[in-house]
């Protein structure tokens, strides 16, 4: 069954434009800020199979927070690199203190990620889901006074109307769909459009490490070779990039230390690309390309 969203077109068949100050590479970072219900939910696994409540990988995930994040927060700040905050709204009530600190100390852009990773989206009906948007992003608003531009599911989990339920809520753009290099503009129902920003599944930290089992220096690697195939292949067309990290994965010590290795190299080329945040891409883009 099509899904009606949007149509095909092929990379190399679309009009021609720069990012801001003729760069053609947009780099982003997203820093996904997530809590877990203690005894139930979903989650990443160091050991699967386990019953609740589940200390280990409970525990595990919270290092994030209370270290991984922290450190992670020092990097981006010596290497002046903006970051795309991917926040539970359960972050509120659990640390928020975390979100203040990278408002007060980087560039950022807040961007909501539902209630908690404990839950999966499309497991709601359409009521369920509107609440659980409506919730997420109205917490995090009132919480850290920005309202939130753009979403991404719990475990990009959509339901067949999670676009139409986005557009009516006010939300400028989504990251769910990882399907393209640069923005797509999607049909929601009643004749709206949402602009879908791409989101990465391979240069993402829980697909590689925890799904995929790949070295954590393997990670590094693949973080500094998509940034230099990606800038090669920006001369024919202007492309997006997203990094996409979890602090309880890659903020662990070991993983952090290739990981700086590899944002050191991005920043190297700052006078080359567009280091950025999805919402700054979004306007950007929806400035150029009208939705029709």
């Amino acid at each position: 069954m099509p899904h009606a969203r949007f149509g095909y077109r092929a990379i190399t068949d679309r009009p021609d434009f720069d990012w801001p100050e003729r760069r053609r590479l947009a780099v982003y970072i997203g820093l996904n800020l997530e809590h877990f219900d203690f005894g139930g939910g979903h989650g990443a696994t160091l050991a699967d199979g386990r019953r609740e409540p589940d200390v280990l990988n409970y525990a595990w995930r919270e290092y994030g927070n209370r270290v991984g994040a922290w450190r992670m927060l020092s990097m981006f700040e010596s290497l002046g690199l903006p970051v795309g905050l991917i926040v539970n709204s359960s972050i509120v009530d659990h640390c928020p203190e975390l979100v203040a600190a990278y408002r007060a100390r980087l560039s950022t852009e807040l961007i909501a990620h539902g209630r908690t990773n404990s839950e999966s989206q499309n497991e709601f009906d359409e009521a369920g889901e509107a609440a659980l948007i409506d919730e997420s992003r109205t917490r995090l608003a009132e919480a850290f006074g920005e309202t939130p531009q753009g979403w991404l599911g719990p475990w990009i989990a959509q339901s067949h109307v999670t676009p139409d339920l986005l557009a009516e809520s006010g939300f400028a753009y989504h990251l769910d769909w990882c399907h393209d290099d640069q923005p797509t503009w999607m049909a929601t129902r009643g004749g709206g459009r949402i602009l879908s920003v791409p989101y990465p599944q391979e240069i993402n930290d829980i697909p590689a490490i925890a799904a995929h089992h790949i070295d954590y220096r393997e990670f590094a690697v693949r973080i500094i070779d998509q940034f230099d195939e990606m800038l090669e292949q920006s001369r024919e067309q202007p492309l997006v990039m997203g990094i996409a990290l979890h602090p309880y994965i890659t903020g662990q010590p070991f993983r952090l230390r290739v990981l700086r290795q590899a944002l050191a190299h991005v920043a190297a080329h700052r006078d080359a690309v567009w280091l950025t945040t999805p919402a700054a891409i979004a306007r950007h883009y929806a400035a150029r390309f009208a939705a029709d």
